[in-house]
């Protein structure tokens, strides 16, 4: 996934995990301390328990699904190797770790801390101490009201003899004696006859019953403890003694009716407190004991369920804070991959202020620095492909050959050009020593000993470069896939390169020379016509009028000599002519007229020539001419007269050559190139061949391997050849290596 696309799923995933964890987090917060509210108030814990244990079990388990749905998640992206999966399963486990063990260890020790407070609670001398103070609260008790009866009873007796009209005065003295708020004469029917204190406000005081009456008159006196359960909203109580005594009758007589005395004494206010607490402590001590394993139950459920959430919400918390931590470390990682896989596109970045988010702004800043630097090499390597295009176009159509070598003279590279002129396909030979290719091996020892001592003499004056002129002696095949030797006339140039590499550099001269060498021939052509023929003609005339004067005039044999002699005057006179025009024409050879031309059509005109002399005269002329025309030559570009003279001076030359041979055979062909767009004029002949020697010089003038010839046949054929811009190539046919002939062949550019 991109660093985008997994930017955007985690913020997703964030918000609404995080919404979640935190709505979850806050519920069980509050939960926990209603139920921490409900454990401290006894009858709330009582009512609410149930309801809020229900709830906390709903938000853990609420939370527990939660965290399994993460867990499957992150089980799921495991199982299909998602990147950064173990990172994250690895990050939540050690955040989970972390809030799990302590939380664990503090459970356990809680849980022992509760069971075994919750027992020391019920220990049997916090039981006895709570029913020996609740014995002592109601000994006291009793014995102040017994205390209190008996008072009571003595000051019913001073009333005895006391008529009910003077009653008032004596209870309120006996109200002061006995220390009571209030005081009240009772008739035996429940009526008030007098009263002291409190009572006397009231408009009908609260009488004994009847029990009470009937227990007093069986035992003089009573007493008993009144308001202990009676708690005010300020936590203060009205508790009393209350004593019934029974007024003696002894001077009214039998039948009267008995008078009871009421006295109410209040009880001191620690005793009472006291009381209360001891009773309360003993009640709620009662209770507990019979609820002791419940309780237990309810606080070690609280604590479990306190340790669930605060559990579950420690995992979900590591999750959210591992995806927190994980998340700019995947962004990070996807990053780093794409980069790998050359991906440099702007990254996302996170805007937090941590370290990790300035490392992801760090990333995204590197990324687009190597983003720019990318584009800066592609923009320069461009320029340089350009470059290196540019000039390999230029190395490509150079005339010159290009040659680069090594220090042993192994060729590195090489451009056409040199293939060109050195007639050898030298990129097949790359890694190979110039040396090892055919014809070779003196050039190259040259070479080598020419970049020695340029070597040398750059490091004693600083040379940049030398040149030196060589002639070399190459084979090439040709169409006909036999030998075809050139000599070439070179100039080379040589340059130390960085690296140790060597620059050579070949320019072929040798049509430069020819044309040197068939001007000056044409110069010394003119000359000698023109110095020659001028003295032929005088002295023809003066041979012949030296004939013309002695004629008759002397013997016969002198007359005999000197005919003869005036005969070969004439003879050698008339050679010297023809030389001397052969020599002009060769000098004077007009520019050639260009046109389309029929090649295969001429050569039939020619040779139709040729077979009307071997029908009129025997000899040369009778040797046979075979053709091999290929029909689809188009037609060249050319000048039929000059093309004319080529096509005789070599058939002429043919001929020659196959004189005295045994066989006797002239072949002349057409070829058609059409992926060069060339046409190709052959002359083969049967004869002994070049050697070696003429082979080198065959195109220039004068020279010919022929007793009678003048040596200008192929002289004239290679001057008219250049006029055309042809190729003309000449070589021995050999086989198995014994020369058959030679063999002379033009190559011509097609009309457009």
């Amino acid at each position: 996934m991109a660093p985008r696309a997994l930017l955007d799923n985690a913020r997703a995933v964030r918000w609404a995990v995080g919404v979640g964890a935190a709505v979850l987090v806050a519920l069980g917060i509050v939960l926990l301390f209603l139920l921490a509210q409900a454990t401290n108030n006894r009858e709330l814990y009582e009512q609410n328990y149930g309801r809020l244990f229900v709830l906390n079990v709903l938000v853990a388990g609420f939370l527990l699904a939660v965290i399994l749905w993460i867990g499957l998640r992150l089980a799921s992206r495991l199982r299909r190797g998602k990147f950064g999966s173990r990172l994250l399963v690895k990050l939540a486990a050690i955040f989970a770790l972390v809030g799990i063990i302590p939380g664990m260890l503090i459970y356990v020790v809680s849980y022992q801390f509760v069971s075994r407070s919750i027992e020391s609670w019920f220990d049997v001398k916090v039981e006895g101490a709570l029913d020996a103070g609740l014995s002592l609260g109601r000994t006291t008790l009793d014995t102040l009201s017994n205390d209190f009866a008996n008072k009571t009873r003595a000051a019913a007796a001073q009333l005895a003899d006391l008529p009910d009209s003077t009653a008032p005065l004596a209870l309120e003295r006996l109200r002061e004696q006995l220390s009571a708020v209030d005081v009240v004469l009772w008739s035996n029917s429940g009526q008030v006859i007098a009263s002291a204190g409190q009572s006397r406000f009231q408009l009908s005081p609260e009488r004994p019953t009847a029990q009470q009456l009937r227990t007093a008159r069986m035992q003089r006196s009573m007493a008993l403890v009144e308001g202990l359960e009676d708690l005010t909203p300020a936590g203060t109580t009205h508790a009393r003694v209350k004593a019934l005594a029974v007024v003696p009758a002894a001077s009214v007589g039998l039948l009267a009716e008995p008078r009871f005395l009421q006295a109410v004494q209040p009880l001191p206010a620690a005793l009472v407190a006291n009381a209360l607490a001891v009773q309360e402590a003993n009640r709620e001590y009662q209770e507990r004991a019979l609820g002791r394993q419940g309780l237990r139950r309810m606080y070690i459920g609280t604590l479990t369920l306190s340790l669930f959430l605060a559990v579950f919400g420690a995992v979900l918390l590591a999750i959210v804070l591992g995806n927190q931590l994980a998340r700019p470390l995947l962004l990070l990682a996807a990053g780093v991959r794409e980069v790998a896989e050359g991906d440099l596109s702007p990254k996302p970045v996170l805007q937090g202020k941590d370290e990790l988010g300035g490392l992801t702004r760090s990333f995204a800043d590197m990324t687009q620095q190597l983003a720019d630097a990318r584009s800066a090499v592609e923009k320069s390597m461009d320029q340089v492909d350009a470059a290196r295009a540019n000039l390999q176009t230029i190395l490509d159509n150079l005339t010159a050959g290009v040659i680069v070598l090594d220090a042993q003279g192994r060729i590195q590279a090489s451009n056409p050009g040199a293939s060109r002129i050195l007639h050898a396909q030298l990129a097949d030979h790359e890694g190979q020593p110039l040396a090892g290719l055919r014809g070779m091996d003196s050039f190259a020892q040259a070479v080598q000993q020419q970049f020695d001592d340029f070597m040398g003499e750059r490091r004693r004056q600083g040379a940049d470069h030398w040149q030196q002129s060589f002639e070399l002696n190459v084979a090439a095949a040709g169409n006909t896939g036999t030998a075809q030797a050139h000599i070439l006339t070179l100039v080379a140039r040589g340059a130390a390169m960085p690296g140790g590499a060597r620059l050579l550099v070949l320019d072929d001269i040798s049509e430069i020379v020819s044309a040197q060498r068939a001007q000056a021939w044409g110069e010394v052509a003119r000359r000698l016509a023109h110095e020659i023929k001028n003295p032929l003609t005088p002295i023809q005339l003066s041979a012949e009028r030296l004939e013309m004067k002695l004629a008759g005039k002397l013997q016969a044999p002198e007359q005999a000599l000197l005919t003869k002699a005036v005969h070969t005057i004439v003879d050698q006179v008339d050679a010297m002519k023809r030389l001397v025009n052969e020599f002009r024409d060769y000098a004077r050879l007009p520019a050639a007229q260009l046109q389309p031309v029929d090649l295969n059509a001429l050569i039939g005109e020619v040779l139709q020539l040729y077979a009307r002399e071997g029908d009129a005269t025997s000899g040369a002329a009778q040797i046979p001419v075979q053709t091999e025309l290929e029909a689809r030559c188009p037609p060249i570009l050319g000048d039929v007269q000059q093309l004319r003279q080529v096509i005789h001076n070599l058939l002429q030359n043919a001929q020659d050559a196959t004189e005295g041979r045994a066989h006797r055979e002239v072949v002349v062909k057409t070829q058609w190139n059409e992926a060069g767009r060339r046409v190709r004029l052959i002359v083969q002949d049967s004869g002994s061949g070049f050697p070696d020697n003429i082979l080198k010089r065959a195109f220039e003038p004068y020279v010919t391997t022929k007793p009678k010839g003048t040596g200008l046949g192929l002289a004239v054929v290679k001057k008219i050849s250049d006029e055309h811009g042809a190729r003309i190539d000449l070589q021995n046919r050999s086989e198995n290596g014994v020369i058959q002939g030679a063999q002379v062949s033009l190559s011509f550019g097609v009309a457009a």
